[in-house]
Order: structure tokens, then sequence, then C-alpha cells
């Protein structure tokens, strides 16, 4: 016994002495770089051909250190600690608009008002042509400069001049800036056969408060299954996230379990309060996007056995950040800490994200349609949206509105006569490829199919092209248009139309015993 006894205490010291060690060892290491990384600096500064910008330099070689980690710890310096806070909390001081410059023009124009915020207030509207702000003239500048005039501190006015190509008359806005902050629900409606729908947009902000609204209204509606849309959510607070989920997990449950380097960086999550209803089934929908806070709701529910999952795998980012570790000057660190487990114990990662119980991939959009939406220099598509809206001052209920056969023969039209083109990133890559064929010395062997590729490559018939994709570009053009009169919600609603992942979660909530089935196989 004596023996044993001394055996691990000997033990016992010679693992307490290789662990003293290994941190000499490291701290040696960190001193040595440290020291390496000062002295580079100060011959750089002393030696090299140009005078360095101290401020560049650093803040680069900062910025790479942190790129090998991973690509949420991020460096705050002065300058940028406004981009911090909106990050924090969603929020800026603004008009809350989307601005974009359009190609054809060449000025920069009004995209999309945001609801109640004050570019809707004012009666700014979907291709007002951006020309003054106050006594700085825009009509020469981009995106980026426009938009830093537009914001500032809440509570400035500043003058904005508009021209309305609807009316061809220029316009004075006198607009007060605002906190800007996008609704954590982006809308909330009941479906046929007694489904609710909530969109939720962040878990930055008090999402569980308009959570527990939006439910209680659904309920009182006559709800009685739940679909809840975590697709795009790229999440927020974690305790937002237990509150919510406590709405259908009774009191006292683990959601969520946080370890890291520090004791301070492990942590329990637990519901607090007793649940609204523990029984409503519950479908949420993610997809690629969706990530962090979203990620931590969608994949309890799983675990508990408490909802279902319906899309494709998500984004996996399984890892905590303390946002405001002060560094000297008035700089920050956003750092990661810790990690995400959850109920079961599983972490969350890029690899695995969380799997679908059953996955609904969405439609690729059709190329014609992603260049006439994004890409078009003749800014057809967005030009027909803007004379659309000056000429209907209503459109009725988003969910009631169509185009029609003759809207759509007439924005055809208009597409032929702009003389749009697309594929010019196929055409680009073809360039490409036909200079290194006739490098490599196989053009001429190959002419015939070259010659053929390329011809295929310039001339599209739109026309059919049009024809083949139309469902798809009405979609786009519908949703346009009824986001200048209902805004986000809107759009949203006209997009459930079509939505396959819907279609899917509505087919499993509405068919006897299928939602219990898709429960049943989760492990």
């Amino acid at each position: 016994m004596k023996r044993r006894i001394f055996l691990s205490t000997m033990l016992l010291a010679l693992m307490i002495a290789g662990q003293a060690q290994d941190v000499k060892n490291h701290n040696l290491e960190v001193a040595k770089n440290l020291e390496i990384f000062n002295t580079l600096y100060k011959n750089l500064d002393l030696m090299y051909v140009d005078t360095l910008d101290a401020n560049k330099v650093v803040t680069t070689g900062i910025d790479a250190m942190l790129r090998s980690l991973d690509r949420y710890t991020e460096y705050y310096p002065e300058e940028r600690q406004k981009d911090l806070k909106t990050m924090l909390t969603g929020k800026y001081a603004g008009i809350g608009a989307l601005i974009r410059y359009h190609q054809k023009l060449k000025r920069v124009v009004i995209d999309e008002p945001y609801e109640g915020m004050p570019a809707a207030k004012a009666g700014l509207r979907k291709g007002d042509i951006i020309l003054q702000i106050d006594d700085t003239l825009m009509t020469d500048k981009q995106t980026g400069y426009v938009s830093s005039h537009l914001r500032g501190e809440a509570g400035t006015t500043f003058v904005l001049k508009i021209l309305r190509p609807s009316t061809g008359k220029k316009m004075n806005f006198k607009i007060t800036r605002e906190s800007i902050k996008m609704p954590e629900i982006t809308y909330y409606g009941m479906r046929p056969n007694g489904v609710g729908y909530i969109n939720l947009n962040t878990f930055t902000g008090e999402p569980a408060k308009a959570m527990r609204l939006a439910f209680l209204d659904l309920k009182k509606q006559g709800a009685t299954k739940l679909v809840l849309d975590l697709r795009g959510n790229g999440g927020g607070s974690l305790s937002e996230c237990v509150d919510i989920l406590n709405m259908w997990v009774p009191k006292g449950v683990k959601i969520v379990e946080t370890k890291g380097k520090m004791k301070r960086a492990n942590s329990e999550y637990k519901t607090r309060l007793e649940p609204i209803d523990t029984v409503m089934p519950i479908v949420v929908l993610v997809n690629q996007e969706t990530a962090s806070a979203s990620e931590i709701t969608s994949g309890a529910l799983q675990d508990l056995k408490r909802g279902i999952i319906i899309g494709t795998r998500t984004y996996g980012k399984g890892l905590v950040q303390v946002p405001n570790v002060d560094l000297p000057f008035n700089a920050n660190l956003k750092l990661t800490t810790s990690r995400y487990f959850l109920p079961s114990g599983r972490g969350i990662t890029m690899e695995e994200g969380i799997k679908p119980d059953i996955e609904v991939k969405p439609d690729t959009m059709a190329n014609i349609t992603l260049y006439l939406d994004r890409l078009d220099s003749t800014e057809v598509m967005f030009d027909y949206v803007t004379e659309y809206i000056g000429k209907h001052p209503a459109i009725g209920p988003a969910k009631d509105f169509h185009l029609s056969d003759a809207d759509y023969a007439d924005f055809k039209q208009r597409v032929i006569k702009a003389g749009f083109t697309y594929d010019q990133i196929s055409k680009k890559q073809f360039e490409e490829l036909v200079k290194t064929a006739k490098f490599e010395g196989y053009y001429d062997e190959a002419r015939s199919e070259f010659e053929a590729l390329k011809h295929k490559i310039d001339h599209h018939d739109v026309a059919r092209d049009l024809d083949l994709r139309r469902d798809e570009i009405v979609q786009v053009l519908e949703q346009d248009i009824v986001s200048a009169y209902e805004y986000q919600a809107g759009q949203v609603q006209v997009g459930l139309r079509t939505d396959k992942a819907i279609r899917e979660a509505e087919r499993i909530l509405n068919t006897e015993g299928e939602y219990q089935k898709v429960l049943n196989k989760l492990p």
C-alpha cells in the first residue's frame, strides 16, 4: 500500500512538473516571437525604402494573425467602433433604406425603404434618384459615399433632393435621422388549415418579446401548428434564443452549454419560465445561412424532440464570442472564447452544421433571372418596377397581387427592346479559355467546337428564355413591386406562394400521423 501511495505521489509530481515545464516553454515561445515581431517592425520602420503607415501595417499584421484563428475573432481600432456597435446592436442612425447604383443612369437611387423608418415616413420611393444631400452634390458619387452622408447622429436633420422618374419632378425632403433597426420579425400570419407562420429575421434586439406577442396572436387566430422560418437568420443573443425556446420547452430544461479555456467561459443556459405551449407541432425551416443562435434554436428543438427541421444543412457556427475586450487607445477585440454544445452534447461545426430531418433544396435561379434582377446594365427590371409603382397608387393585399399576362408581355417587350444580354461571365471565361487553347496549341484542332460554343454564348434566344422562365421572373417582379407597398413583409408573402420548403412543412403538419412519424425517427 505504501509503495502504491509513493508511486502515485511520484506520478502526480511528474505530471505537475511536466505541466509547469509546458507552461514555461509556451511563455518562452510567446516572449521570443513578440521580441522578433517588435524588432522586425523597428527595422522596417528604420530601413524600408518608403515611410511606413504604422496604423495600416500593424493593423494588417493583426488582421492576418486573427484570420489564422477563426473568422469571428476581429480587431476593431478606434475608427471602427461604430461598425462594432452596429454589429452588436443591429442599429445605426440614418434614413432606413437600401440604396443602389443605377448603372444606366450612373446615379445612386433609392432601392427599398424600410417600413416605419424616416425614408418611408418622408415618402421616398423605389427609383428616386438622389441628387443632393444638404449642399453636397451626389450626382457623381458612388454608393459608399452617398451612404456615409445619409447616415449620421440620430436626431440630426438634413435636406435630401431627389428626382422622381415617374413624374420627372425634383423634390426636396426634410428628413430627421433615426436609430435604424431591422424588425426582429419580418412577417407572421396564418396559413391554411390552422398553420401559423413566423419569419424571424434576427436574434439581436428583443426578439423574444416580439416572438411571444406574435405566437400568442397566432394562437388567438386559431393556430394549432407552427412553422418557424429561420432561413437567412444569422443569429444574435444567446439569452434571447433561450427565452424564445422557453415558449415551447418546460422550465428548467438545459438548452445549450458553452465550454472554453477560461472558467468564466463555461456556462449552462436553462429555461427560466413556465412555457406557453409544450405540445403544438413545430416545423423549423433552415438553410445554409441559418447560423449561431438560429442553429441553437433549431438544434435544441431537434435534440429535445420538440420540433422537426426542414431545409438544408445550416452554416455551422458553434463558436461564442466576447464582443468587447478592451484594448489600448479605444480599440476593441471581438474574441472567440468558447464553443456551443446542444442538449445532446453535440457541437455545431462548419463541417456538420445542423442537419435537417427532411432535406428540401431551394430552386436555383436561372441565369436570365439573376442577370435581370441584379446584374443587368440596362436596369430594365428595376425601371419597369419603378414605373409600375408610379402608375399604381395601390395594389391591394400582397397575398392577392398578381401581374397580368398583359403586364408580363409589356415587360418582355421592354427587355427585348433594351437589348438585354446575359452570361457576360461565361463570355469572359470563354475568351480566357480561347487564349489558353491558342497558347497551348490545340485551338485549331477544336476550332469548330469553340466556334459553336461562341455562337451559343453570343446568341441567346432572349425571347424564348423569357417565356421559359416566365413564372420565376414574374415572382421576382411581384416581390419587388409588393415591397414598395408592404415592404419586407409583402416580399415574404409573395415568396411563400412557390416555396418548396413551406409546402413540405405544411404537408407534414397537415397529414395525419406524418409529423409524429418524423419526430419518432429522431435519435
